[in-house]
């Protein structure tokens, strides 16, 4: 690569691109509420609880409604964004979000033409749609936990699976003793194993880690061979991580390294965190006095915390955040403004890591070409796109 082409992949790190935005009925200066459409409700005769959700669709222009508490994850083609909420009224729908003030509802941001789009889908949605936990794994969105109205008293601990590609959600039925109903927890999977570590059920908060094997379906209450007092516990600093080892069964405490300048990153809470090889990113978040907007790596190898220069262009807490593949981080809605209880429906993009060459010129070409995605598969193959690239398209 030439040091032009280097210095042209280096500028995308650490700038924030906005992608799409709802101005708020109250900032637009128009009294008129939007128009909704009611989604019909279909039951199939063979199996009644297969269902497309009776969800409200906007006229117009697709945008999800500002929100917080949801979950997004990504892939190379699209963002996906799940549940959320949002006590404005006017903001959730009125009286046509029959969930108010959750959203019972899955968006896709397609990123090769920069568009969203709600996911119509059969089959029964979770009804926890805050502070749930979400992953990718192939096509399937795997959705855990998560809480609905009240709060902290509708708690779940089921694993419900979206296949993202046929549009259908399953409940997985799974062996052993389940996690108990909590929301907030962490989520992850490693070899075939879906870990989960923490959460709340609004009144107790846990460290306790389970494992489903995604082969069996089998929940298996992980006990680290570590005496009580040696466990991690429930804290908001970030001078110290612990590490859970797969292999001998220990809870390792972390000393990390500070900024040579700065220190150490604020103690916070509702930030977003995502990984990019061997390094954790954690942007945003709360710190009891004031919405943060900053951006902070530690890599896993010397786990020394680096500031980066980038800033959140509204500073944000309860936002979520998505990784793809590539190293491009997202991230989508959560609370902007603490008098006003206000959120956004944001959506921005950051390069984490310097993007391939690859990266750069399909972006380059997206952008010179925004109608590429109306063309047939058998135009784009004659026009030298590889399959793999024409799939980013679909």
């Amino acid at each position: 690569m030439s040091s032009a082409e280097q210095n042209s992949t280096s500028s995308l790190l650490n700038k924030f691109e906005k992608l799409s935005w709802r101005p708020s009925i109250r900032d637009s200066g128009s009294k008129k509420r939007a128009r909704w459409l009611q989604a019909r409700r279909l039951f199939s005769p063979s199996c009644p609880n297969l269902r497309i959700p009776n969800r409200f669709l906007r006229e117009g222009q697709f945008v999800p409604p500002a929100r917080s508490g949801h979950r997004c994850v990504a892939d190379n083609t699209n963002l996906y964004v799940f549940g959320g909420y949002n006590p404005d009224f006017e903001e959730a729908g009125g009286s046509e979000n029959e969930d108010y003030p959750l959203f019972r509802e899955l968006w896709r941001f397609h990123f090769a033409t920069g568009t969203w789009q709600q996911v119509r889908t059969e089959g029964y949605m979770p009804t926890e749609l805050a502070s749930m936990s979400a992953v990718m794994h192939g096509n399937n969105l795997l959705v855990f936990g998560g809480t609905g109205i009240p709060f902290g008293e509708n708690n779940g601990n089921d694993v419900h699976v979206c296949n993202v590609h046929y549009k259908r959600w399953n409940l997985l039925n799974c062996r052993g003793k389940k996690p108990n109903k909590i929301y907030g927890q962490a989520m992850i999977i490693v070899n075939g194993y879906l870990y989960v570590f923490g959460g709340t059920t609004g009144y107790l908060y846990s460290t306790d880690l389970h494992r489903l094997d995604l082969s069996t379906r089998e929940w298996t209450h992980l006990k680290p061979n570590n005496t009580p007092s040696d466990l991690p516990e429930e804290r908001l600093k970030l001078s110290n991580i612990h590490a859970y080892n797969l292999e001998t069964n220990y809870w390792e405490e972390i000393a990390t390294k500070p900024h040579d300048k700065i220190g150490f990153p604020t103690a916070r809470r509702c930030h977003s965190c995502v990984q990019v090889k061997n390094e954790v990113f954690i942007c945003g978040g709360y710190n009891g006095e004031m919405i943060l907007s900053d951006l902070w790596k530690i890599n896993l190898q010397t786990f020394e915390w680096t500031k980066l220069p980038a800033l959140m262009p509204e500073p944000a807490y309860f936002h979520c955040a998505a990784v793809t593949p590539a190293g491009c981080m997202y991230i989508h809605g959560g609370v902007i403004n603490m008098s006003g209880n206000r959120r956004t429906s944001s959506l921005y993009k950051l390069w984490l890591v310097v993007p391939s060459l690859l990266e750069v010129t399909w972006e380059k070409l997206l952008k010179t070409f925004p109608h590429l995605a109306q063309l047939s598969t058998l135009q784009l193959l004659s026009l030298g796109l590889t399959h793999t690239l024409i799939q980013r398209l679909k």
